[in-house]
């Protein structure tokens, strides 16, 4: 992906220098590595602490662990995410071990998701050709609302495509192009393929280990994850200039390191070849720039809450 700035009318920008963004777009295996071996480290440490307690006291014991866990195991969205723009190592071959992997983990096809994700930063905020809006839950009730802050129809609904694209053998959404159809299709059945595998072994050996430390947790980590990605766009201008379709969130150090520092949009949609690491020092330079801040999550929501309520489908 490059980086495009588009400036409209009345909206100043400051962007880099050619050397300062040399300088910015440096990738590291190193400090990739840093970010992904804690991030699974502690899904690993995590994982085991819930393994030891519903062993010993049952899985109920268990439940306050399975949070944390669904906390980390849900954000492994951002891994998939920062592969996908090939700017989370150096390597290719270590964005594609990590992005592969993490898209397994979280029900979410890595090819499908890169392409998806290539049309979202060429149409943000475009009603008709951001897939993310395009496919974005339009509620008209406060339940709907509800239901869609849970993630549960986000996961369900990529799950039933993915299903649909492994069964079929079709691909019909508009922003995978003819010639990667069948690059889905059969991504699609390796994962079904492997998921059936994982079950029938969890039925052969009686064990509702994967269900503990994976299954649950994904699912309950939606209802973090699924505020987070609200954050980044929702009540923002559908215009074309990043410091304007698009909200930074300013938050505390242990979530923007889980979050993989993604809370600064703004900083990535303006510059998507800065990688991770680099998006804190991008910030101190472009900050004045950015028109939408958000001041933590929980305030946050509760504007993007707002705003869906004020733009109900059908009010």
């Amino acid at each position: 992906m490059t980086d495009v700035i588009v400036s409209e009318p009345g909206h100043r920008l400051k962007p880099l220098s050619p050397a300062m963004l040399r300088e910015l777009s440096v990738r590291s295996n190193l400090r990739g590595a840093a970010q992904a071996l804690g991030h699974y480290g502690l899904i690993v440490l995590t994982g085991t602490l819930i393994w030891m307690v519903s062993s010993r006291y049952g899985a109920l014991w268990a439940l306050p662990l399975m949070v944390v866990q669904g906390y980390l195991v849900a954000f492994l969205f951002m891994a998939v995410h920062e592969t996908a723009h090939k700017t989370a190592f150096r390597s290719r071959g270590l964005n594609l071990a990590v992005g592969y992997l993490s898209a397994f983990l979280i029900g979410l096809p890595y090819e499908y998701y890169c392409l998806f994700h290539w049309d979202h930063h060429r149409y943000t905020q475009d009603p008709d050709k951001d897939p993310e809006l395009i496919v974005g839950v339009k509620p008209k009730s406060d339940t709907q609302l509800a239901i869609a802050y849970s993630g549960l129809l986000q996961v369900a609904g990529r799950l039933r495509l993915m299903l649909g694209h492994a069964v079929t053998g079709k691909v019909a959404v508009p922003w995978i192009p003819e010639n990667k159809r069948p690059t889905i299709v059969t991504e699609a059945r390796v994962y079904a393929a492997l998921y059936v595998l994982l079950l029938a072994l969890s039925l052969w050996f009686s064990s509702a280990l994967l269900l503990w430390v994976w299954i649950v947790p994904l699912i309950t980590g939606q209802f973090f994850l699924r505020p987070y990605l609200y954050a980044e766009h929702t009540g923002c201008e559908r215009t074309r200039s990043a410091f304007e379709n698009t909200r930074t969130t300013y938050t505390g150090a242990v979530f923007k390191w889980i979050a993989w520092n993604m809370p600064y949009h703004v900083e990535h949609h303006a510059y998507p070849s800065i990688p991770f690491h680099a998006l804190p020092r991008l910030n101190g330079i472009v900050d004045g720039e950015i028109v939408h801040r958000g001041r933590g999550y929980i305030r946050t929501t509760r504007e993007t809450w707002a705003w869906f309520r004020r733009h109900r489908q059908g009010a």
